[in-house]
């Protein structure tokens, strides 16, 4: 059986503004129906280079192919795409229905099976009994869907999003990541969604691509980028952790920086700088001389010097030497709680930790 063609294929892009490298020489393929992120901090080259897939910019090299038609040089309206930005863009003297109708009366749709198909779209996106209504009479959620529906009425067979929930409040925004995730299902359609909020792009995403200063880092499912990061921006950017700097020992130990050594396995060489990542929810804590046996080789000894409640967890600051660490446990009944000033070991499995050296 053939491959199947990818949704969106990007080979060796770079796109330079002047003297300004914004992506730098990026190798990308996105499966047909797949949901798929661009993360990074601003400036890093995701929003670029999704304009590039829409035809908003042009690459000053590569090539750039959707469903193996090279498009690079395509205006917007010869490509099949279609994108949501985050301001929605709707016309605000124009009802719901005529909104979402739009594009398809400019591509030469008669008016009867135009407002038909929106008809369906609205329904889709949950906005039964709102056709009749002008922009400014919706919510912030309900304007989202409706730049959503006029995006896919054309049957896009890649659809962008430009961090279009970045205008929405912290409940509604994940309200949306839910229904967008069922919405893409239901579709079946390539989602292309840029954003810079790391538990939208883990929460919806089939795969995530992150992205610093143009250049394309690691591309990976959510899992992937959590527990096993390319590099020391990966696994600081992708959620919480305690990067605790080190030298490889051996190809199982590696030297701290007061001289303790721990148990680590490592495909790095001896003397090799490395940093190790240590989610602080996989770390425990107990009191001095509560370390089970199993554990004495990745434990460290140091003291509590803040502890905060925050419902479903604990909180603590960990000061061991020459790092502090932060630690989450889940609170429990019969848990034991620490005060600032606590003497206290802390230990992990050491499947838990992992290794990077960029």
């Amino acid at each position: 059986m053939a491959d199947a063609v990818a949704a969106v294929e990007i080979r060796g892009v770079t796109k330079r503004f002047d003297e300004v490298v914004a992506v730098d020489d990026v190798d990308l393929t996105i499966a047909d129906g797949e949901f798929f992120a661009m993360l990074g901090p601003s400036g890093c080259g995701k929003t670029t280079t999704l304009r590039m897939i829409a035809g908003l910019e042009f690459p000053t090299q590569g090539s750039l192919r959707i469903f193996g038609e090279e498009v690079g040089t395509l205006p917007p309206n010869k490509r099949p795409v279609n994108t949501v930005f985050q301001n929605y863009a709707l016309f605000p003297h124009m009802t719901v229905l005529d909104n979402v109708s739009f594009g398809l009366r400019m591509s030469g749709v008669n008016k009867t099976e135009a407002r038909q198909r929106a008809g369906e779209m609205i329904e889709l996106v949950q906005l039964d009994g709102m056709a009749a209504r002008k922009p400014n009479q919706l919510s912030g959620g309900q304007q989202q869907r409706v730049a959503l529906a006029r995006a896919l009425v054309n049957k896009p067979k890649v659809l962008l999003l430009d961090e279009p929930l970045g205008a929405l409040d912290l409940k509604l925004r994940q309200e949306m990541q839910t229904e967008l995730k069922s919405l893409q299902r239901e579709l079946g359609v390539s989602f292309v969604f840029v954003t810079h909020d790391q538990e939208e792009a883990l929460t919806m995403s089939d795969r995530i691509a992150v992205m610093d200063q143009g250049k394309l880092l690691q591309v990976g499912s959510a899992e992937d980028l959590y527990a096993r990061p390319a590099s020391r921006f990966v696994a600081d950017f992708i959620g919480q952790t305690n990067l605790i700097e080190a030298t490889v020992a051996d190809n199982n130990t590696i030297v701290l920086q007061n001289g303790q050594r721990l148990r680590a396995p490592s495909p790095h060489a001896a003397g090799t700088a490395v940093a190790m990542s240590l989610r602080p929810e996989t770390i425990q804590v107990g009191a001095r001389g509560s370390v089970p046996a199993v554990h004495e080789a990745t434990s460290l000894e140091g003291v509590i010097s803040s502890a905060s409640y925050l419902g479903h967890s604990m909180v603590y600051e960990v000061s061991i030497d020459w790092i502090d660490l932060e630690v989450r446990t889940p609170m429990v009944l019969s848990e034991e709680r620490f005060a600032p000033g606590s003497e206290v070991a802390v230990w992990w499995d050491r499947r838990s930790d992992w290794l990077v050296a960029e």
